[in-house]
């Protein structure tokens, strides 16, 4: 059943995202340093299967196996050459399970970041950024994807060179930054100046937020620093905290400790809801309970989500979430 983005929106209060793909897909098999993309084509059941899983869980929006599925990133295992063959196939696989479902249910066409630091700090030029994108988008595209997920960004010139990409591409797009650094991006971009970073876009994103970072309370704090962003928001954060046992990463966050993340999230705004690494099905389950059942509380300030779901990794930036609203997004 084939939906639009803002059409779900419009229809629902609070949508419900996916949860991991890789650290989901190392529990199916996945070598260290694979990349996950060739599954696509060479383990294809197991890509189905896990959006069949997230589909049960209860996701209304499931994002493609194409996180890494650009010219720079395959340039490592040699494979630049098939990006726009993986990127399609991936969003076929994503297309149908969700043409399956009893319900509408969004493919988003996952795309993260080329690796590379742009002019001056690189050598990754605005060019070659926009061609990259393109392939990938184009292969989403003709896939089947309803919109692109553009996430774990770093560098605004390269979300929006994703974005122009996207809107080349004639499909809507979403762009999450991850907050990952003392709370900035990498590049030291702060929450509050997310929107800012797409102002000047000819087509203006379906919504924008945070994804990734370094655990459930901390990007909790970075979306309450973007509540007064003039788009829906959006929070896709890591199941608690990892730990290294041996070479593996065993993430922290329970079923029960997303079901908070999640409430809180609606407490701080967020119209999109989902987990990033190490959110397997089963969080995503209670995530959904958690959503049907909750009414929008008081904005969360620090020390309620510290008390709720556990102390920051990071301090804070600058701002506080303490502030108080300047305006309702009830």
């Amino acid at each position: 059943m084939r939906t639009r983005l803002t059409d779900l929106l419009a229809s629902k209060h609070v949508l419900l995202a996916d949860g991991a793909t890789g650290t989901n897909y190392f529990q199916a098999g996945l070598a260290s340093g694979d990349p996950p993309e060739f599954w696509n084509v060479d383990r294809p059941d197991q890509v189905k299967g896990l959006h069949q899983r997230f589909v049960d869980a209860g996701a209304d929006i499931i994002l493609t196996n194409t996180f890494g599925c650009n010219p720079h990133r395959l340039k490592l295992h040699k494979a630049q050459d098939r990006t726009y063959e993986l990127a399609k196939r991936a969003a076929e696989l994503a297309r149908s399970v969700a043409d399956a479902a009893s319900r509408p249910v969004v493919v988003a066409g996952s795309v993260g970041p080329t690796g590379e630091l742009f002019e001056p700090l690189g050598n990754l030029t605005r060019e070659a950024a926009l061609a990259s994108f393109t392939v990938q988008l184009e292969g989403l595209r003709d896939g089947g994807a309803d919109v692109a997920w553009i996430e774990t960004m770093s560098a605004p010139e390269e979300a929006t060179c994703a974005a122009e990409a996207a809107i080349s591409a004639g499909l809507p797009y979403v762009i999450t930054y991850s907050f990952d650094t003392a709370g900035r991006t990498m590049m030291g971009l702060l929450p509050r100046a997310t929107a800012e970073t797409v102002a000047t876009q000819v087509v203006p994103p379906v919504a924008v937020g945070a994804n990734c970072g370094v655990g459930a309370p901390d990007i909790l704090v970075s979306l309450t620093q973007m509540r007064d962003a003039p788009f829906p928001l959006v929070t896709k954060g890591n199941c608690g905290v990892p730990q290294f046992q041996g070479t593996e990463a065993v993430y922290s966050g329970t079923p029960e400790l997303m079901a908070k993340y999640a409430r809180l999230a609606i407490d701080a705004g967020a119209r999109i809801i989902g987990g990033c690494c190490g959110t397997t099905p089963a969080h995503v389950a209670a995530m959904r309970a958690a959503i049907d059942a909750h009414e929008r509380g008081e904005h969360p300030t620090l020390d309620s989500i510290v008390a709720q779901i556990g102390p920051l990794t990071n301090a804070p930036p600058a701002e506080s979430p303490q502030r108080p609203a300047r305006r309702s997004r009830r």
